[in-house]
């Protein structure tokens, strides 16, 4: 967690740890309701969605039988983001695609620019 600015102190967590397993998307369709479906053992890129739909990832380890989020929001607001899907977000995913959340900020912007080149931004 070396490389994350975290200046709007969203909750963090460390469920994936490295550890292999699978993912699974809980996203709105445009008709407007949920569905969740599994997207694989490799941590997602969160740009694959389209703005406002990816509403939460989850995580299950091997051997385990019980799902683990390690990314969720509600509405304009990031609840919950685990260690290793912030150190895989890009300034270009948060200006793109989360733009009206609290995960662009001022101060994240101002404390970026302080640390010049492509780093990983909460």
């Amino acid at each position: 967690m070396k490389n994350i600015i975290n200046a709007i102190g969203i909750n963090t967590v460390d469920f994936i740890q490295g550890r292999k397993g699978t993912y699974q998307a809980i996203v709105k369709v445009q008709a407007g309701f949920m569905t969740a479906y599994e997207v694989g053992t490799e941590l997602p890129s969160l740009n694959r969605w389209k703005k406002g739909a990816l509403q939460t990832l989850q995580f299950k380890a091997e051997g385990a039988s019980t799902w683990l989020t390690v990314f969720a929001r509600k509405g304009n607001k990031i609840i919950l983001a685990d260690q290793q899907v912030l150190e895989t977000l890009e300034v270009g995913t948060i200006n793109q695609l989360f733009f009206t959340t609290n995960l662009y900020s001022q101060l994240n912007m101002l404390l970026l620019k302080q640390r010049l080149g492509q780093i990983r931004l909460l």
